[in-house]
């Protein structure tokens, strides 16, 4: 995932800080090792190599990457923080189940009364499946579509989009996001702030829950905060999940998207206005809406497997409060080969996302390794399949290999800055934890600004690894670069990061660069050491903040933690 640069800073007030915390932050700050420009670019080159395939997951990309991180991890000084082994110790790896799903002979239409539209795999639609079946087929003739909105049922908000309406069997026609984002003053939703409701992950688990035959979101560029190329490019190739032990309470046979072009065109033959229907579904009086006389005709062979594939887990072990860690995370996979681009480039490099973010893992590691022991254990975590849907971070918030209670709080870098230094920091998820106030003393020790989440309405929050981490209490900061650039030619890094988002997010033209400029990555390098090696040194414990989700699950494991 790519945290969207912002080209406008936005200041604001920041919280008070605790006396003891802002003076060890800033005691930190003051210490903070040199971070190099050279080993981040040499470590982002090597890793978007073609050789590496895209980093796939479970291909021959993931075992070079593996090793790749093993090595450099040990070279920094950290030892082995995986799975145990037979003999009593540890690997560098912790190894994740995964089941792998890849689509072939794909054929679909849409009908509606003697209409018909034959879809293309890529073009109209995309169509996977994440669902175990016996057959290794996927298939559903005549199923009816029902509209249902946004696809949510919210007890807690009083919001239910299906009305005790009976959706087995059928194809659920849903939007991307949740009510708010077209209208914020509406506050059902954290207004203009995307909920876990808005994200593509919800919808599917929903229509499980509800007991559908599939889904399709209608995908809009602005709702998604991704054009259709993402999309394209990120379900025509195979699809994993983590093993589940009832897998059909939590998936459904046919999971999909739609152009939108297409669906107004559906929706018109069908006698249905779109875009009425959508200002409809911002309502909680919303009924679903069966398209009448339409019908999906879907079929495609699934190639499924059972993998696995692998979470790199480094430690360095704490002088004094060993149980206790500081985590930091991100993502070493990417889209591995895929379908070539218009130049026949078929390798998705995946350099910015995330080669670049574990780059700043490994530096970080030198930087810990190099310096005083820590009083608390540092745990540093390559995660596998981000790309899928945060698999590796869900598998070891799942089984932690070191307990979630006494992880005192994490850091998750995904996708750097590698355009100059910036004015600014955007806070993703700002206002849960205090981890805001820790992230903004350093990052005003700096002379630059704090910004609180100032892409809420994409549902940042949501989309990397700190969030599977977070569900289960653990208090995860998830920051980038934003504000202005501060060094000259400021038009043309403007350009660059505005051409990552255009044209190389999730496509294979992310590729590394040797005119990238590093210093703004280095920066945020600062921070995240700075902010991580006070609480290793100290025997805080982070909380979250009143009102938060996640402070039950936190709350739970008091008494675990002193």
């Amino acid at each position: 995932m790519r945290l969207f640069q912002s080209r406008a800073c936005l200041s604001f007030a920041a919280a008070l800080m605790a006396g003891v915390a802002a003076s060890t932050l800033a005691a930190a700050q003051t210490a903070a090792p040199e971070f190099d420009a050279v080993r981040l670019s040499d470590h982002i080159r090597i890793l978007s190599d073609d050789s590496f395939e895209g980093r796939g997951v479970a291909t021959a990309g993931e075992a070079k990457t593996v090793d790749y991180l093993s090595r450099a991890f040990a070279e920094a000084g950290f030892e082995p923080g995986g799975d145990i082994q037979a003999d009593g110790t540890r690997a560098w790896t912790q190894g994740v189940r995964m089941n792998r799903f890849a689509v072939t002979g794909f054929e679909a239409q849409l009908k509606v009364g003697d209409w018909t539209l034959p879809l293309v795999q890529g073009e109209q639609v995309v169509a996977s499946t994440r669902l175990p079946s016996p057959s290794g087929h996927v298939m559903a003739m005549d199923a009816p579509l029902v509209f249902v909105g946004y696809g949510i049922k919210a007890p807690e908000r009083n919001w239910d989009d299906f009305k005790g309406v009976d959706v087995k069997g059928k194809i659920l026609v849903v939007l991307i996001n949740d009510a708010d984002f077209e209208e914020p003053a509406l506050d059902t939703f954290n207004g203009e702030a995307m909920t876990y409701y808005g994200r593509w992950t919800y919808k599917y688990e929903e229509a499980a829950r509800q007991g559908a035959a599939g889904v399709l979101i209608v995908h809009e560029t602005r709702p998604a905060s991704y054009g259709w190329a993402t999309v394209r490019n990120s379900w025509t190739s195979p699809q994993f999940d983590i093993e589940r032990a009832d897998p059909a309470s939590e998936r459904i046979p046919f999971e999909g998207w739609i152009q939108r072009d297409v669906a107004v065109d559906l929706f018109q033959r069908a006698g249905l206005d779109f875009e009425a229907l959508k200002v409809q579904a911002r309502s909680r009086d919303f009924q679903p809406v069966t398209l009448a006389d339409a019908s999906l005709d879907v079929m495609f062979n699934v190639d499924q497997s059972s993998i696995e594939s692998h979470n790199v887990v480094a430690r360095l072990a704490g002088a004094t409060r060993p149980d206790e860690t500081v985590l930091y995370g991100g993502h070493w996979d990417h889209l591995g080969v895929g379908t070539p681009d218009e130049n026949g480039d078929a390798i998705f490099n995946g350099a910015v996302d995330n080669a670049s973010g574990i780059a700043s893992l490994l530096e970080l590691a030198r930087a810990y390794g190099a310096a005083p022991r820590p009083q608390r254990s540092v745990v540093i975590i390559g995660f596998t399949a981000e790309e899928s849907g945060l698999l590796g971070s869900t598998y070891y918030a799942a089984n932690p290999l070191y307990p979630l209670a006494t992880t005192v709080a994490g850091v998750n870098i995904d996708s750097e800055n590698v355009y100059g230094r910036m004015t600014a920091m955007n806070l993703v998820g700002y206002g849960q934890s205090e981890m805001d106030e820790r992230m903004t003393t350093a990052i005003e020790a700096q002379g630059r600004q704090a910004q609180p989440d100032g892409h809420a309405a994409s549902g940042g929050f949501f989309r990397s690894d700190h969030f599977p981490l977070a569900r289960q209490g653990v208090p995860m900061a998830y920051a980038g670069s934003t504000g202005e650039y501060r060094d000259e030619p400021i038009e043309a890094r403007k350009a660059q990061s505005a051409d990552y988002g255009a044209r190389r997010y999730h496509q294979a033209d992310d590729e590394w660069s040797p005119e990238w400029d590093y210093s703004g990555q280095i920066e945020n390098l600062q921070i995240y050491y700075s902010v991580g090696r006070a609480l290793a040194d100290s025997s805080d414990w982070v909380e979250w903040k009143p009102g938060s989700e996640f402070a039950p699950a936190r709350a739970a494991t008091a008494d675990q933690r002193r």
